[in-house]
């Protein structure tokens, strides 16, 4: 069979192999990490936390920590402190001109804005770490804490500070040693670790409300072609073709030769996602504070999150954000800079603004069915949830997990692909190849 003809051919490389079974011990590692208590809590009395994330933005974070979050674990905050980093040097790549020059030094500004970024995840962390201990202490009982004293408070500052840089740490040696990316395939292991038991709540759901195997089945189905529009939705490009101009330095042609510019249809990835749930809990808070019948009314039309203004709200959010996003990590301008540099033109327009223009009319009109499909897919989970399934599984229907899965392992397969294909060898496919996401930084997740 083809299945375990590849096999075979990937466990033959050396370092195919290695790096693979290099990811495979880093990532037992951090799951291994993310079931030990900070000290001095006792692990039986977790109950009222575990209860906290089960939907929200806290239910993200769980999610995205595999569990880690509501277990108090030692990576309790997991990897979205180094992510929020990552956003906010991106975001300053925009404004600030001291960090549009690091860009465009290569290697070197690289390195400078990944030890930039290292530092300031550290200073997020000292602030995150002392509100997720306050958190314990208003969800937890007395009785769960062995010391609840100040020495406690910074001595689990210290080492949620410390877990979430080992954890930083895990995914660049997986990036550098092993197979994927790492920072990303960290958050997937997270979301996969949450798969078995939301898989079994929804197997035991269905044998005591009715519908059995049958409708159990038809789940998985159509689970099945939810996949395929999400893996449409990732891989989904626009090709622009670019001719660049021939030059003959000694006996030697360069150039000459028409190349593609893949214009992503949905260039934000999952960011539009997360920024937009961040907002929906903004005024669900905010009622909190307010004693009257109108906020209370409101807090709780927003927190229904099967009902139609939520999903309204959310769906218009996310098209907001896909664009504002877009329009942040796309710059047409510069493209047609580099083109116009290195002898590059589109056919039938003008290198220097008429190109930046076009470009910018083509990521515009793409951009508006990607943001809708995006925000449909978001909303997918409470469609799920309607139909009777469970609200952990439904989570896999839709929204920031189902992206994330399809890309990273999309990026995943296509790099064992390179590397077979570099030995001369089959590709993972009968036919074609497999496409990754392009770009990296805080929109490849």
């Amino acid at each position: 069979m083809k299945l375990f003809e590849t096999i075979r051919n990937i466990w033959k490389i050396d370092d195919l192999r290695s790096r693979i079974m290099t990811t495979l011990g880093l990532i037992l590692i951090y799951r291994l990490g993310s079931k030990v208590v900070l000290p001095g809590i006792d692990p039986t009395q977790l109950a009222n936390l575990a209860a906290q994330t089960d939907q929200g933005v806290l239910g993200l974070l769980n999610m995205f920590s595999g569990g880690a979050f509501a277990n108090a674990s030692i990576m309790a905050l997991g990897i979205m402190p180094y992510i929020s980093a990552s956003i906010v040097i991106q975001l300053l790549g925009i404004a600030v001109p001291y960090f549009q020059r690091l860009q465009r030094e290569g290697e070197s500004g690289r390195r400078k804005i990944n030890q930039i970024t290292r530092y300031l995840t550290v200073v997020i962390l000292l602030f995150q770490a002392p509100g997720y201990i306050a958190n314990l202490h208003a969800q937890l009982p007395e009785s769960a804490f062995v010391n609840a004293g100040w020495s406690f408070t910074v001595m689990s500052t210290i080492i949620l500070t410390a877990g979430s840089m080992f954890v930083m740490w895990l995914g660049e040696r997986i990036t550098d040693k092993g197979i994927g990316n790492g920072i990303s395939l960290i958050i997937m292991i997270g979301i996969i670790a949450m798969l078995p038991f939301s898989l079994f709540a929804e197997f035991v759901s269905r044998l005591e409300e009715g519908g059995g195997l049958v409708m159990l089945l038809i789940e998985f189905v159509v689970l099945f072609f939810v996949f395929e529009g999400a893996i449409l939705l990732v891989q989904g490009t626009r090709r622009v073709p670019v001719q660049y101009a021939k030059r003959i330095v000694g006996n030697k042609q360069y150039g000459g030769v028409r190349q593609y510019i893949p214009l992503k249809v949905n260039a934000a990835g999952v960011m539009p996602i997360i920024f937009a749930q961040a907002i929906m809990f903004i005024p669900i808070t905010l009622a909190g504070f307010v004693d009257s019948e109108a906020a209370t009314g409101f807090a709780a039309v927003f927190s229904n999150f099967t009902g139609f203004w939520y999903n309204f709200s959310f769906a218009f959010l996310i098209i907001l954000f896909t664009y504002f996003y877009t329009a942040i990590t796309i710059n047409p301008t510069q493209m047609a800079d580099d083109m116009k540099r290195n002898g590059g033109f589109i056919p039938g327009v003008k290198p220097g603004k008429k190109t930046a223009e076009f470009l910018d009319s083509v990521m515009s009109k793409i951009t508006l069915p990607g943001s809708f499909f995006l925000a449909f897919v978001a909303i997918l989970p409470a469609f799920a949830m309607l139909a009777g399934i469970d609200q952990n599984f439904a989570q896999f229907y839709g929204g920031t997990s189902l992206l994330i899965l399809v890309g990273v392992v999309l990026d995943t397969l296509q790099q064992i692909e390179s590397h077979l294909l570099m030995r001369h060898y089959d590709g993972l496919l009968k036919s074609g190849r497999i496409k990754g996401r392009t770009g990296g930084g805080a929109a490849a997740f």
